[in-house]
């Protein structure tokens, strides 16, 4: 699979701020209401939301998943392509 973060997302989901479970919580939610092939994009400060519940959510629902850390910005862009 390519990678997703060079493709141009469908929607941008903004959890900067939000601790767990609230960026998974929020990121299931959007992904439901989206359609298949479609791309969501998360911005995400959380550390075990970004490294640890969001991956293994997109893993264990079969969605393509792409992770980029922004160091200069404290912050990662998730990348999830609904199934």
């Amino acid at each position: 699979m390519s990678e997703l973060r060079n493709e141009q997302p469908t929607e941008t989901l903004d959890v900067l701020g939000r601790v767990c479970p609230y960026p998974l919580v929020l990121t299931k939610k959007k992904l439901e209401k989206m359609g298949s092939g479609t791309l969501l994009k998360v911005l995400c400060d959380a550390p075990a939301s970004a490294e640890d519940s969001i991956p293994k959510y997109a893993s264990k629902s079969k969605y393509g998943f792409d992770s980029v850390k922004i160091e200069d910005k404290g912050y990662w862009e998730l990348y999830i392509k609904k199934a």
